[in-house]
């Protein structure tokens, strides 16, 4: 009868260890991954006051938490020559000189993708 009691403590403890909810990380291409990736950089250009468009250069940490659709999204960004409402930012090259700057920010991103629906519930950038 004992070793039922410890193999249900046992059960217990590894289905909570299982069912936590941290970060794990997500292959980079996952397909609701790379979506939010534009929604922040879409985000992060229109909260800025800056006129120039900032573009994705890459991803630094790709994560997801477990049983839910939120992801943390580490990426860098560079200031483009394109106004922010210019069509087509990702082909607009990097500013070079004194407009060059980059900006690294982390994202944790409530995701549904799949309804186009976001909510930003942490972020943090800086600029270098």
């Amino acid at each position: 009868m004992l070793w039922k009691v410890f193999l249900l403590v046992g059960l217990i403890v590894l289905g909570i260890h299982d069912c936590s909810f941290k970060f794990v990380e997500i292959s980079k291409n996952d397909k609701y991954f790379g979506i939010s990736v534009e929604y922040v950089v879409f985000h992060f250009n229109e909260n800025q006051d800056d006129n120039f468009a900032y573009k994705f250069l890459r991803v630094r940490r790709s994560l997801h938490q477990k049983g839910d659709s939120i992801f943390l999204i580490d990426l860098e960004m560079g200031r483009t020559v394109c106004e922010k409402h210019d069509e087509d930012i990702d082909n607009c090259p990097l500013q070079k000189g004194q407009g060059e700057r980059k900006a690294r920010c982390t994202y944790i991103v409530e995701s549904e993708a799949w309804i186009t629906e976001f909510t930003i519930l942490n972020s943090t950038c800086v600029h270098t």
